[in-house]
This record gives C-alpha cells, sequence and structure tokens, in this order.
C-alpha cells in the first residue's frame, strides 16, 4: 500500500469533494490522510464526516484518514499532493458575472472562463492563487498540484508565474465529453458499442476551447464518420449521455448541435459541450439572445438555478454525514484518481491536461496555457506534440489564448486598463461599442468589489473617472 497525504483546498466543496474520496476509496493500494481546508469550516467538517461513512462501506478498498485544517499553512505541511477546487467568492457575485451583461445584450451560457463572466471571475481568482503558490512554494514544493478551479488557464498561468518550479497541472472533464460523443457516433453509424478509453483522440487548444484533430478506434476514423451522423441528428439534436434529448429540461446538457456544426465548417472537433463552446465565438452565431440559444438546443444556465442546487447538496451532505441517507460508492468517470496513481509509478496512462506550453502546441506562444495530451507515470508528466489545428481554428484559438495572457498581465500588475482591454476583446463583447463596455465593466466591478478591495488599491480612482 502507497501513503500519501492529499491536501485539498476548497474540501468544503459541495459536490467535488464527495466524488473524489469516492473515487479515491475505489481505487486499490492508496492510503494515509486527506487534509480538508475551506474557509466553510463547517461544509469541511460535514466532508469529514462523509468520508469517514465512506471508510466503512464495504466496497471501499482503500481508507484514509480525514484531519480538517484551519489554516492553509498547516494542511500543506508533509503533502505529496494538493487539489485545488474553490468557489471564488459567493453565487451573490456569479450572479453579476453571469447576468449584468444581459442588460447590454450579452448572454453568458456558464460565465466562469471567457466572456465578461470569466474576467471578473479572473480578477477575484487570481489573487487568492498568488497566495496558493506562495504557500506551496514554501511549505511544500515537491508535492504535485491539481486544479479543478475556473478559470482554468489563467488559475494554471498564476500558479507558475509566482512558482515557476511547481508541478501543477489542470483537469478538466470536457474532452471526455467530446470523446463520449464520438462513442455515440460509432454506435449510431456502425453499431459499435465501446467506451470512449477505447479511442485515440489528439486534443489540442487552451481550457473549454480544446479541439480533436484525429480520432480513431482500430482501423475506424471517428471523424470521418461524423457527415453520416450528422445526416441523420443534426436537426434534433443527441446528448451523449443517458437521455440523447436531456438538454429539454436539463440546464447542463445540450444537443451538440453546435459541436456539430463548428465540425461542418473547421473539420476538427470542438473538444468541449456547447454551453462552453459558444462562449469563445462570436455571440451572433450561437448566442445572440435565448430564443437562438433554444434554436441550437444549449441553456443557459441561471445563477439562480446554481443557488438552489448548492442547497440541496448541503441538505444532502447533512443526510450523508449522518447516516440518515446510504452512501452508494459509484466511480465517477473523472481520472484525478488514476493521474494520481500514474505518479505514484501505479500505472501509465495518456489523458489530457492544462500544462505550460513548452513546444507540445508550437504555433502558440511559449509559456501560455495549452490543454494537449501528456504521458503519466513514475512521477513524471510528459506532454505530448500535438498535431497543428486548421489554420481558421488557430486563428480563433490564439486570439482566446491572448485574452488570457493580456488579463493576466493585467490583474499580475494591477493595471485596470489592460484588464479591459481584454475584457472588450472578448468574442462575447463584440457588439458593445467602447462606452457601454466601459460602463459594464465598471458596474460589474462595483457589484464585486468587496473580493477586489483588498487586492487593487485603485479602485475608487477608477471607477470615478
Amino acid at each position: 500500500m502507497t501513503k500519501i497525504k492529499i491536501a485539498y483546498i476548497g474540501g468544503g466543496s459541495k459536490q467535488w469533494a464527495r466524488t473524489f474520496m469516492t473515487d479515491l476509496a475505489l481505487s486499490s493500494d492508496l492510503g494515509g490522510e486527506i487534509g480538508l481546508y475551506d474557509i466553510d469550516l463547517p461544509m469541511a467538517y460535514l466532508n469529514k464526516e462523509i468520508g469517514e461513512r465512506i471508510n466503512q462501506n464495504s466496497s471501499t478498498k482503500s481508507r484514509f484518514n480525514y484531519v480538517v485544517y484551519e489554516k492553509l499553512n498547516d494542511v500543506l505541511k508533509n503533502a505529496d499532493f494538493v487539489i485545488i477546487s474553490i468557489l471564488p467568492a459567493t453565487f451573490k457575485e456569479m450572479a453579476s458575472d453571469v447576468h449584468t451583461p444581459e442588460k447590454y445584450g450579452i448572454y453568458q451560457s456558464v460565465g466562469d472562463t471567457a466572456g465578461p463572466g470569466g474576467i471578473l471571475r479572473a480578477m477575484r481568482t487570481v489573487p487568492i492563487y498568488e497566495e496558493f503558490a506562495r504557500s506551496i512554494k514554501e511549505i511544500c514544493p515537491d508535492a504535485w498540484v491539481i486544479n479543478f478551479t475556473n478559470p482554468m488557464s489563467i488559475c494554471v498561468k498564476t500558479l507558475y508565474d509566482v512558482f515557476p518550479g511547481i508541478k501543477a497541472f489542470g483537469c478538466c472533464h470536457e474532452v471526455f465529453h467530446a470523446q463520449e460523443f464520438l462513442c455515440l457516433v460509432l454506435r449510431e453509424t456502425r453499431g459499435i458499442d465501446i467506451h470512449r478509453k477505447d479511442i485515440y483522440t489528439d486534443a489540442s487548444g487552451i481550457n473549454h476551447f480544446t479541439w480533436i484533430t484525429e480520432a480513431r478506434y482500430k482501423d475506424y476514423d471517428l471523424l470521418a464518420l461524423i457527415p453520416e451522423f450528422m445526416e441523420k441528428y443534426y436537426e434534433e439534436g443527441y446528448y451523449e449521455y443517458f437521455d440523447r434529448f436531456q438538454f429539454k429540461y436539463d440546464c447542463f446538457a445540450y444537443g451538440n448541435k453546435v459541436k456539430m456544426n463548428l465540425y461542418s465548417r473547421y473539420k476538427a472537433l470542438a473538444a468541449a459541450g456547447d454551453r462552453h463552446l459558444v462562449e469563445f465565438v462570436n455571440p451572433n452565431w450561437y448566442l445572440k439572445n435565448p430564443q437562438m440559444v433554444k434554436d441550437w438546443k444549449f441553456n443557459l444556465t441561471t445563477v439562480d438555478f446554481r443557488i438552489k442546487q448548492q442547497e440541496e447538496r448541503i441538505a444532502e451532505s447533512k443526510l450523508l454525514a449522518s447516516g440518515k441517507k446510504a452512501i452508494e460508492l459509484v466511480p465517477s468517470g473523472e481520472e484525478a484518481t488514476d493521474l494520481l496513481k500514474a505518479i505514484l509509478g501505479h500505472q501509465t496512462i495518456i489523458s489530457n491536461i492544462n500544462l505550460p506550453n513548452t513546444g507540445q502546441m508550437p504555433d502558440l506562444p511559449m509559456g501560455s496555457i495549452v490543454e494537449t495530451n501528456c504521458i503519466f507515470t513514475n512521477n513524471q508528466v510528459k506532454p505530448i506534440v500535438a498535431k497543428p489545428l486548421p489554420k481558421a481554428v488557430l486563428n480563433m484559438v490564439y486570439r482566446a489564448n491572448n485574452n488570457i495572457e493580456t488579463c493576466y498581465l493585467g490583474i499580475k500588475n494591477r493595471d485596470l486598463d489592460v484588464i479591459f482591454a481584454s475584457f472588450m476583446n472578448q468574442a462575447l463583447c463584440s457588439n458593445l461599442t467602447l462606452d457601454d463596455g466601459l460602463k459594464l465593466f465598471k458596474e460589474m466591478i462595483s457589484n464585486t468589489r468587496k473580493y477586489l478591495d483588498a487586492y487593487f488599491p485603485n479602485l475608487d480612482e477608477y471607477l470615478n473617472k
């Protein structure tokens, strides 16, 4: 058995913590400690109780000691792995991120990575990650750091900029959805039913705007089967999980119509859910208004829904912690535990993650945070050089990446003019005048300044000029 300490920053998570603890419990030959750190201490203690009940489950293969820490530096002490999964600020601030732009005709289906919402969320997140990186450098510089927080690219960028020697990468499951879609295409066109891990995909781009340029199962070219699939299912849409028409009642589901439309134009498969993809392109394509959203068969996820969902998750956590609801251990399909075990030397696997560009995407600037396949094995994570993106796709990815770089530079230097330049260059802001853009930017800053004042000393001067 391999004994490790995992420091979980955001250990009061209402869902992901349970998912991660469950996957660890179902993995064999592991043990040690999971340290839970969160500014929401009561939720961290609830997750500790849930973890202890997981340990009692007859299906559990690996048992961990769950410890709640009240200080960041304490949880990091002797950590072998650091997991970071936080919500920067509250849903009140996210409501402003997502819904304030609607006054100016800007709709956001997610609002946590690109667009106006992504910029404001980044302004709150980067200063927090600067602190994380400094503490990791001081307390556990050799630990592997796995980030799940959005905006993913700018979080990973911050970690490496503050602590260049950090061993960090960002994990996102969006490419898995595209792989499931390709399995669906194979099943519907050739009657072959396989798991997504049975196929090979060459994926590259930036987080939530990653593209698959090659996909194969044995001698089947899966991308070549998409036009045949589209002839049958394009108009009605087809969600890759559970119910084909789940997008009609589930605000996180979609019909893959955007993904298919983009493939028909670029001959590469956009490897994220439609809700994320539409925020990187001109809003007049898919996101002009709610009716257009409905026509393209995805959904605008409201923050009111997220609040309601959070309340339900907290209530469920209390039931699980008290034993009033039985804990069922079911694998999540996420890969964090597999990657962790590969780093420990238990296996060798290939998966897509977010890392600084050291040449795996030669067409993007070195140091940019890119998402490509990497090899995980024996305390090593090695990027794999990706196939070139089609030029038209590269142009869109390049713009989005430059926006991230500009936004990060502005936040790092606390330069609101530079941040505003990135704000206005977001694809979703294409229809804004400069005057309206500045009004919107200032209003959104005002709505979230409780979480900015400590880091941006010139806010009053900027807002009043």
